[in-house]
């Protein structure tokens, strides 16, 4: 019965009449074409409120809230005329999803007839009933109210589904006390300390005319994308996300085929569709991909400002999942969905800038001469060895512990890439002096056809979990699932704080009597000698740097989830967010106690599942298997014909290892006399996860030797390849 399912599955699969593909519009024709842009704004608002609101988003200046009901009446009219009933307050609670409360435009009159209507002071402000989100001790469960409130900074859409039109309204979520019950309010705290210590650094190296520093975000977004016939056949996809049981198919990624190779025709339409969704909501896609796992695929977009970035990240992730649907697809952003080929990550491409002067992180032809981008970037370096194991904490879950650390993924330990030009750089910084950058070059092909073209000073790294690429940095450790807006926090935070002290330090060395160019030398030798252990240029996989990091540079490897959340209780990484003024202490303790719970939960979720898929589903089909395997040996026996018991007797041993570890990994479940929430967490590390990955063996051996005909799951070559 099991294996006729997945009989018909794949029939229905290779049999499916492919969606029409649709004649693609010109870019210029959907751009933003559902979103309340400051051009719609100009169109539909008095010159003086549009004014208003366009300081407002350009220079982070203070709302004006008494122009918020000419504002709403010009939206409500906007999404109406976009066929919009309904509006939402959409915010983004410490769960890496996105929530959303929807209202009607609806006003009844005394007389019981009603009015559309949308108020200024709903605009500004609502009142969800947020109790069941997770606070981490910020109130009780009993204490309901929280508020939304309107981020101007973040333009207002129309989201359009099969079943009609919402305006959408981007806002942060706080608690009845003021609290941030969510992930958007610590950034918009960051970009404004940011600003605030880099216009100061500005002004310092001369800069009067100093526009607002920001910071940008550009996601680049794994994924894999099943067919749902396969999906809605494994318990463990549809609640865990990933597969907890499967042996590898013979084929896997190992010849290199699937990256960068022809994108599938089914996936292809798919993609389209996605992108004509993100276009039409101002989302910049710029690149589509196959990955180099087979059924894994990418989509990275051009950077943005860094609030507006994470909201549009959030959206696609909307998008990737409920287009997948349409197109008979689930799409998958578990960091790894799959056991032995590569996971999905989620690289941040990170930099800061203003209109003024610029790119902050951008080198110029001549580096070593460039004092505004040296001091920058060795604020950076500063940054991430003093607070590296800040950085490693916020992309801690246990998702993302099955890439970090594994020959596919950065490793745990974070280190800082800078390539060959500016590592040679930052050497003659710590040496005393500063005289040269390699230069870029060309690449002579030898080939008279082809053209010659520059090269690039540096090579990349694809093993450094911090790495720079020509003006940005890239963070290659968050995890294709996560928000961005976590490690965009600590980003902004640690910059905030080395800008400070480096401020701090030049402006100690001019009271000396030292000029600016002296005083930036020697600031930039302190920062060197103090931390120039975090940079590193070789292969971030190798043991010899794994021992090199942590005995000889004194870098922390901190492994597991519940390794890197305790860091977010050091008094250290507590004064830090204070004294910035991005999270107070309650605050950064309730975000420790919702990670570590979400890790928990996770790991306890996977566990009774395995237990239940393996009793359930993969023993009876096991059993059965042995039963005839049995009487087909007994009667060849009968008759003289000498069949091996081998087989048998393998897959008897198999099944008796397999229930005995289920019920102590069943038994282990029943623990729950923790002491503190630290200890349980390492007891989910150290004895749940190693006893799951016992119980996988078995059973994925059991699915190598139990006949095809009786294995009931979906296998890996059925869902990677069949598409």
């Amino acid at each position: 019965m099991t294996h006729e399912l997945r009989v018909q599955a794949v029939s229905q699969v290779t049999d499916r009449q492919p969606l029409p593909v649709k004649v693609p519009q010109r870019l210029e024709a959907l751009w933003a074409t559902d979103v309340f842009t400051l051009s719609k704004m100009q169109a539909s608002l008095p010159k003086d409120v549009y004014k208003s609101v366009k300081s407002t988003i350009q220079t982070g200046g203070k709302l004006d809230v008494s122009i918020a009901g000419t504002v709403a009446a010009a939206m409500k009219d906007w999404a109406i005329a976009k066929g919009a009933l309904y509006y939402a307050h959409v915010f983004y609670p410490m769960t890496n999803a996105t929530a959303e409360k929807h209202d009607g435009f609806i006003s009844v009159q005394s007389d019981g007839s009603v009015l559309t209507e949308f108020t200024g002071k709903v605009l500004v402000q609502g009142e969800p009933d947020g109790s069941s989100f997770p606070n981490g001790g910020l109130r009780s469960t009993f204490e309901a109210r929280g508020y939304t409130a309107w981020d101007v900074t973040s333009p207002a859409y129309v989201m359009e589904t099969d079943n009609g039109v919402t305006l959408c309204i981007p806002t942060v979520f706080i608690s009845w006390t003021g609290e941030a019950l969510d992930k958007k309010t610590p950034l918009l705290r960051s970009n404004a300390a940011m600003n605030k210590a880099a216009t100061r650094m500005l002004e310092i190296l001369g800069h009067s005319n100093v526009a607002p520093v920001n910071s940008s975000c550009g996601a680049e977004q794994e994924y894999f994308l099943v067919d749902a016939h396969f999906a809605h056949s494994r318990p463990d996809l549809l609640l865990a996300g990933r597969t907890l049981f499967g042996k590898p198919a013979a084929k896997g990624q190992q010849f290199d085929d699937h990256y960068f190779g022809a994108i599938p025709d089914r996936v292809q339409v798919f993609m389209q569709d996605v992108e004509e969704r993100m276009y039409r909501l101002g989302i910049p896609a710029k690149t589509r991909h196959n990955e180099v796992a087979p059924g894994q695929f990418e989509l990275a977009p051009f950077f943005e400002a860094a609030n507006v970035a994470s909201d549009h990240q959030q959206l696609t992730m909307t998008l990737l999942k409920c287009t997948a649907k349409k197109h008979g697809f689930v799409c998958l952003l578990h960091e790894k969905p799959f056991a032995g080929i590569n996971g999905s990550g989620k690289h941040v491409n990170w930099s800061v800038g203003n209109a003024t002067q610029g790119n902050l992180l951008d080198p110029g032809d001549t580096p070593h001469a460039n004092m505004q981008f040296l001091l920058f970037c060795g604020a950076v370096i500063r940054g991430v060895h003093k607070y590296g194991p800040l950085l490693r904490a916020v992309v801690a879950t246990a998702s993302n512990d099955h890439r970090l650390g594994a020959n596919e993924a950065p490793p745990a330990i974070i280190s800082v890439y800078l390539g060959t030009q500016l590592e040679q750089v930052f050497n003659q910084i710590s040496k005393g002096e500063t005289t040269s950058s390699a230069h870029a070059g060309v690449m002579e092909l030898g080939v008279d056809t082809l053209p010659v073209f520059p090269k690039d000073p540096g090579d990349r790294n694809r093993t450094s979990p911090f790495a720079f690429t020509g003006n940005r940095f890239e963070f290659r450790a968050v995890g294709s699932g996560q928000s961005v807006s976590g490690p965009l926090v600590a980003m902004n935070t640690i910059l905030t704080d080395s800008l400070t002290w480096i401020a701090d330090e030049l402006e100690s060395e001019m009271a000396k009597g030292h000029d600016l160019t002296t005083a930036i030398h020697t600031v930039l030798k302190e920062v060197m000698d103090k931390h120039g252990a975090v940079v590193f240029g070789g292969n971030g996989y190798s043991e010899e740097w794994h021992k090199m990091a942590v005995e000889e540079r004194g870098l922390a490897n901190l492994r597991t989830t519940a390794d890197a959340l305790p860091v977010l209780k050091a008094d250290y990484i507590e004064e830090l967010f204070e004294r910035v003024g991005v999270l107070s202490a309650v605050e950064l303790e309730s975000r420790f106690e919702v990670y570590a719970e979400q890790y928990i939960l996770a790991i306890e979720v996977e566990a009774k599942l395995m237990v239940s898929m393996a009793k359930t589903t993969i023993y009876p089909a096991a059993m059965r298997y042995h039963s005839e395997l049995s009487t087909t040996i007994a009667n060849a026996q009968a008759i003289g014909i000498g069949l091996s018991k081998e087989s048998a007797e393998k897959v008897a041993m198999l099944i008796g290892t397999m229930m005995d570890k289920i019920s102590k990994l069943d038994g282990a479940m029943g623990k729950h006399d923790f002491a503190s929430i630290e200890e349980h967490m390492q007891y989910c590390a150290k004895t749940i996860r190693p006893m799951m990955d016992e119980l996988r063996k078995d059973a994925d051996a059991l699915e190598g030797e139990v006949a095809d005909d009786f294995w009931p799951l979906p296998t890996y070559q059925e869902m990677l390849f069949v598409k």
